[in-house]
């Protein structure tokens, strides 16, 4: 039996490129829940187009190793690379973007233009998912965030990176948490005095315009509901944008993945 070969490069939990006999909802099934490597948490992958090609990368040589097993099941994954792989791949070559749930349900994210337009004097909360995993308060826009964490000018910083921002009203939680100091973070593993302390932070300089508040991206800590306008592949010299699906969209005809997101 013949199978399809496709080009999957993981973002979360780890960034490697993959060749794959797999469908984009298979593989999610068999990264999450069945491979013989145990791994409990989401996943975060995309499909690159299977013609692309960078001297980084041996594609040609792994995908002629692609081959059913002797029972014919598909061959699952080959790994090409597992090292600085984000910033080889270009980004006209990222096709789908796919969310994965611990419980395996698949949600296909489409690139468009980042056409939101944003509130001045805002601070607002980002995780960095590869290849930094921060979570950073920050005065900065969505898109110019992206332009600061990949200027080389900057310490913290690389070449390329894959981040989003969170749904969190800041100065709401913080006046709560002051009214009720029980009151719980929005993300599990980030106590709310952190919250807090960097938020009046930024708000004390004027001049600082962001505050690192935890050295991993926690992206199993929070529900994907979270994701405020999607996901952004940024460079100096571009970006790439995978806008969040519409919730009662993702409710009506994704129930799974909403019920488990």
């Amino acid at each position: 039996m013949s199978y399809s070969k496709h080009l999957y490069m993981t973002l979360y939990p780890n960034n490697a490129l993959i060749g794959s006999q797999l469908l984009p909802e298979q593989f999610a099934k068999h990264y999450t829940c069945g491979s013989s490597r145990h791994y409990s948490g989401k996943v975060v992958f995309a499909e690159v187009a299977l013609d692309y090609r960078n001297p980084f990368f041996p594609i040609d040589e792994v995908l002629q190793e692609l081959v059913p097993h002797e029972d014919g099941r598909p061959k699952a994954t080959k790994f090409i690379s597992s090292y600085r792989v984000l910033e080889h791949v270009d980004f006209s070559a990222i096709q789908n973007l796919y969310l994965v749930t611990q419980e395996g349900y698949c949600l296909e994210l489409n690139s468009a233009e980042h056409t939101a337009e944003h509130q001045a004097n805002r601070i607002r909360l980002y995780t960095e998912i590869t290849p930094m995993r921060m979570m950073v308060l920050s005065k900065y826009d969505f898109p110019t965030f992206g332009k600061y964490i990949t200027d080389p000018k900057i310490k913290k910083s690389a070449p390329i990176q894959f981040y989003t921002q969170l749904e969190i009203d800041l100065p709401m939680f913080v006046d709560e948490f002051e009214q009720n100091p029980f009151r719980s973070s929005p993300i599990r593993t980030v106590h709310p005095s952190t919250l807090r302390d960097g938020y009046y932070e930024l708000l004390k300089h004027e001049d600082k315009p962001n505050k690192g508040i935890a050295l991993d991206s926690h992206l199993d800590e929070f529900s994907f509901k979270l994701i405020r306008h999607g996901f952004m592949f940024a460079s100096q010299k571009e970006t790439k944008f995978f806008p969040m699906r519409d919730h009662h969209e993702i409710e009506s005809k994704h129930y799974k993945f909403w019920r488990t997101m």
